[in-house]
């Protein structure tokens, strides 16, 4: 027993005397080299970012691909620490990418996606956006993946090839938006004295564009209230502040104008049985 335990313990010191040196020497390589593309990643986009002459997109992206090309690099040269031939290597890794490239279709779909994204820019960083069933304010995009910020404040991360394959809605790009609001009348009431007290209220806010003109008009005789769409145009950083306040001011004006707004109502009957 003790002479297997003997020739064992050989075995591993003789492995250890043989590799052990390429194992250290591997090792070292492999944290250096992620130590160093993590470092020429946070290195390139600081400097791409000063310069100003790139988009932050462009830039994000520009980091993430020398990380990864960085990565490959390293995990080639602790292959050939072993004694494995580089060349070689790529030969093999490029006859086996066509199953790779079949394998990995999901991810090679979202880099081909997040060039095109890159290509054609329906969006910027910083812009606010809606894609596939989610908004958020676009923080970065690398090679896979799209990082967005919600409103409250929530993390989003979507891959590239859903964003490319759905349709996007850049709610930030244009200089000016139109807000669209609904308001219900009474049957009652007067529409004139109704569209005059919503124009002069429209009027009181400076932040409300005078090009395209304001509008106030009928648009649809509900089952019970007149239905008048209110339309503003403001510059886009304004529209979310400007949407609440008018709501407000249309509410307070038609009250002080003694203009009816309507709302459900339920009346309800009491029958007695006779006794």
């Amino acid at each position: 027993m003790s002479g297997q335990v003997e020739k064992i313990a050989e075995q591993i010191l003789t492995i250890l005397a043989t590799y052990g040196l390429d194992v250290v020497a591997a090792i070292i390589i492999l944290i250096l080299g992620w130590w160093f593309a993590r470092w020429a990643k946070r290195f390139l986009h600081q400097r791409l970012a000063r310069t100003g002459k790139l988009d932050l997109m462009l830039v994000g992206f520009f980091a993430s691909f020398v990380k990864y090309a960085i990565l490959t690099f390293t995990v080639i040269a602790v292959l050939s620490q072993f004694g494995v031939q580089t060349t070689s290597l790529i030969t093999v890794l490029g006859a086996a990418g066509l199953a790779i490239g079949l394998a990995l279709q999901g991810t090679l779909s979202n880099v081909a996606a997040g060039v095109m994204l890159l290509i054609f820019r329906p969006f910027r960083v910083g812009d606010y956006v809606e894609v596939a069933g989610v908004g958020g304010v676009v923080k970065d995009v690398s090679l896979f993946i799209t990082e967005m910020s919600t409103p409250d404040n929530i993390q989003i991360t979507v891959p590239n090839g859903q964003i490319w394959g759905n349709v996007i809605r850049n709610l930030t790009v244009n200089d000016t938006r139109r807000i669209d609001l609904v308001v219900g009348i009474g049957y009652g009431s007067r529409l004139q004295h109704a569209f005059d007290a919503i124009r002069a209220t429209i009027a009181k806010d400076p932040r409300i564009l005078k090009e395209p003109e304001p509008l106030a008009a009928l648009s649809g005789l509900g089952s019970s209230s007149l239905d008048l769409t209110v339309r503003a145009w403001v510059k886009t950083a304004d529209y979310w502040p400007v949407r609440f306040d008018l709501l407000r001011a249309i509410k307070e004006t038609l009250d002080a104008e003694g203009i009816e707004i309507p709302f459900p109502h339920q009346v309800v009957f009491e029958h007695k049985a006779a006794e």
